[in-house]
């Protein structure tokens, strides 16, 4: 079974992190491509950039919403199933993120819902 954790890009990189994954559309500001330890880049798998736009509006208020919304995006998206087929081979997973949000963020959705689908 694969262990899927969460971990911002701008912490350090650990041997336990195992197969590290950038899920985000963007490249994370200040981040230099030689400095960032990834094996994989997932934009297939993140928000649509029309919820992403509308989340960020108001991050608060409409944290809710946007994760109903993302859940929902990510159960009708065949790059999400094609993505699970790719991690499934490694014991340990690390989604990284540049949010400063730590809890309301698009990588805690994306873990729940592979958390529960892997």
């Amino acid at each position: 079974m694969t262990q899927v954790n969460i971990k911002r890009v701008y912490d350090e990189p650990s041997e336990q992190d195992g197969y590290c994954v950038l899920v985000d559309r963007l490249w994370p500001r200040g981040m230099k491509r030689e400095y960032l330890k990834y094996d994989y880049w997932a934009k297939e798998v993140t928000p649509s950039n029309d919820l992403r736009k509308w989340f960020h509006a108001d991050v608060e208020k409409r944290w809710g919403a946007f994760a109903d919304m993302y859940q929902k995006e990510l159960k009708e998206s065949d790059a999400a199933k094609a993505f699970i087929d790719k991690i499934k081979a490694y014991s340990k997973v690390t989604l990284l993120y540049a949010s400063k949000e730590q809890e309301r963020n698009h990588a805690n959705v994306l873990k729940h819902y592979l958390d529960t689908h892997l």
